[in-house]
């Protein structure tokens, strides 16, 4: 059995929060772990007892429901892929509670402006200062509890008042995540920056790309035993995708990491392989959705341009987030090992294959 490569990446630099907000986060995050699972996680909020002294209501006037809104602020002090998760378990929740979605912004304008998710939503910051709103804090919650997802509920409709902004808590978890993938898809690919976007992909070429995650320094080794695949994983998935095209000549492959070539050996037999180390993340993530083939690693960076992407992916299965059911997604156990027949169906299905692999899978 091969073993994780033990090369490291740096920490990333993600964009300074006040040292206030910092510390905030930290002693906010540090409570959250030390009161789950005891009362303790309900208790302390305001809105459980709100809930408690008026759970007998019927239900919440429709006029005052349609001025509640609720969000979730992304974790500034992580990076893009975390905080696209946190956005996410908002979108999701205030549809699974009835309540509409407030959009807060991610960290930088750069990433605000390049996904585009804030588009044709209302913005929830101004809320914080509009004296007609009431902020109500919820509890962290477990999302795969339903008597937990129930209270919650619960306690979002035991306020029969008009204008609330429920406030998720910080890094609230959503353990799926792909519920909302066509919608996430929708926004990205309508959003005003796809103007100004400039893949360097060859049109008429297959393009592939792999996202290799790579250990950070700061992780610990059961961290990385948990999120890290070694290169041989993504060379062996590479190997097999190549061999199943029956021109492998129309293939480019762009490989997305940190680090330099040297730390990627197990790639020197492929003369079709580009890497673009040096890539910024807003046009890594883009080249990743365009991909005509995306091999996305255990990591919310590729993860998040797989469920965005219209194309092919290989994905690993045993990650911590879910996959669509869609036949375009194709999981891979640990070994590089992957139904050939699903991607044999997909390959016969592209356009960009047609006269290439023009021979019905078996």
């Amino acid at each position: 059995m091969n073993t994780p490569s033990t090369s490291f990446a740096p920490a990333p630099m993600y964009e300074k929060e006040l040292k206030r907000d910092k510390l905030k986060r930290k002693i906010n995050s540090f409570i959250l772990r030390k009161i789950a699972g005891t009362p303790l996680q309900f208790r302390l909020y305001r809105s459980y007892w709100h809930y408690k002294l008026n759970s007998n209501k019927k239900e919440v006037n429709a006029e005052f429901k349609s001025t509640h809104f609720l969000t979730q602020k992304p974790n500034y002090g992580a990076g893009i892929g975390h905080q696209l998760a946190n956005w996410n378990s908002g979108l999701y929740f205030s549809g699974l509670f009835k309540v509409r979605f407030a959009h807060f912004p991610f960290s930088t304008a750069k990433w605000e402006n390049f996904l585009g998710f804030g588009e044709d939503e209302l913005l929830a910051t101004p809320f914080f200062k509009d004296k007609r709103f009431k902020v109500v804090r919820l509890p962290r919650f477990n999302s795969i509890k339903k008597d937990e997802i129930q209270l919650i509920g619960d306690i979002i409709n035991s306020y029969d008042r008009p204008f609330i902004l429920f406030l998720m808590e910080i890094d609230q978890g959503y353990v799926n995540q792909f519920d909302t993938y066509k919608l996430l898809s929708e926004k990205f690919f309508k959003a005003k920056a796809r103007k100004n976007d400039k893949p360097i992909f060859s049109p008429e070429k297959f393009n592939i790309a792999i996202h290799i995650r790579r250990r950070m320094k700061i992780e610990t080794e059961e961290v990385w035993k948990e999120r890290g695949l070694n290169n041989d994983y993504y060379a062996t998935i590479l190997r097999k995708v190549l061999a199943m095209l029956k021109n492998d000549k129309i293939a480019e492959v762009y490989l997305f990491s940190q680090g330099n070539t040297d730390d990627f050996p197990e790639f020197k037999e492929f003369d079709n392989i580009h890497y673009c180390m040096d890539m910024g993340p807003e046009d890594s993530v883009l080249h990743m959705i365009n991909a005509d083939l995306l091999i996305s690693s255990k990591s919310s960076f590729s993860y998040k341009p797989a469920l965005i992407s219209k194309h092919i992916q290989i994905c690993p299965a045993s990650f911590w987030h879910g996959y669509p059911s869609s036949s375009n997604y194709i999981l891979a156990d640990n070994t590089g090992d992957f139904k050939k027949v699903q991607l044999s169906e997909q390959l016969y299905s592209s356009e960009k294959l047609k006269g290439i692999y023009n021979s019905k899978p078996q």
